[in-house]
This record gives C-alpha cells, structure tokens and sequence, in this order.
C-alpha cells in the first residue's frame, strides 16, 4: 500500500512555488511555453479575460481552463502538479525549476525529462519577435542542442 504525505519541508517549499505561481497570474499578460525536441508551443492568456482563482487553504491554483497548479501530497513528501493543455508535469523540489528575468518580464521555468515549461510574466503585451523573445528567456535556464536540452541551470 502506497503510503501518501505532504511534509512540512515540501509545503514550505512547493507552497512557496505555488505563491510565486500565483504571482506570475497578477500581470495582464501571460506567456505559457512548452519546449520540446518537437519544437515550441506557445499561449497568451489575457488575465483579464481568463479567471484565476487562487485557492491558497486547497493550495491550488487555476487560470480558466487553460492551466492549474496544485501542491499534493506524496510518497516523497509532496509533489507540484502543474497542468496546462494536454501537458501534465510533476515536480517535487528543487532543481527541476529555474527563476529568469529579462528586460521584457520575468519567468518560472520547469523542467521535466526533455521538455521544459515556462510561465512567462510580460510587463506589456508581446508584439513582435514573440518566439524569438520567449525561446531567449527559457535559454536563461535551459540550453537546447540540434533540438535536445543539454543543460538546465536550477535556481535552488
């Protein structure tokens, strides 16, 4: 029997991300990228037309039906589940997530097998350039060669 719980260790540190999650929603314009060997996906979600919810006793977050986070607990202590399309990432602390900042907004990048994921805050609308500007900030945390991720420089 698989015995499930949620430490105080990764509650501080995975609420901790949740928070810093939430945060990102707070600007009007929001960037969600995959990047994979396949290519890049990205969203923008007008925060002022998707509803978030910031659910902070559930430790949950969701932003219309595009995306939700959500600290659960787990054999290891506790797991971040992060759901966006048909794209479902776990992570279970540090090292599998990078904090970017760019003259354009800032980021929280996750990491996970060979893909990434990125929730890109932008202090305004992104126009022109826009994969060219979000494949430069994910490049802050993660390096990608002849289409495979070689590197990932973890913020914690």
């Amino acid at each position: 029997m698989a015995v499930s719980n949620l430490d105080m260790h990764a509650l501080f540190v995975l609420g901790d991300l949740r928070a810093k999650l939430v945060k990102q929603f707070q600007s009007r314009f929001v960037y969600i990228t995959e990047q994979n060997a396949e290519g890049i996906y990205i969203a923008e979600i007008d925060t002022e037309e998707a509803l978030v919810v910031d659910d902070k006793p559930g430790l949950k977050l969701k932003v219309g039906d595009h995306f939700s986070a959500s600290v659960l607990p787990s054999r290891e202590g506790g797991k971040l589940d992060i759901k966006f399309r048909d794209i479902k990432l776990t992570v279970y602390g540090l090292g599998d997530y990078a904090f970017v900042t760019t003259a354009d907004g800032h980021g929280i990048v996750f990491k996970e097998g060979h893909s990434v994921v990125m929730v890109f805050a932008a202090h305004q609308q992104l126009q022109e350039g826009l994969t060219k500007t979000l494949k430069a900030v994910t490049a802050k945390a993660a390096k990608w060669r002849k289409g495979e991720l070689v590197t990932f420089k973890a913020s914690e």
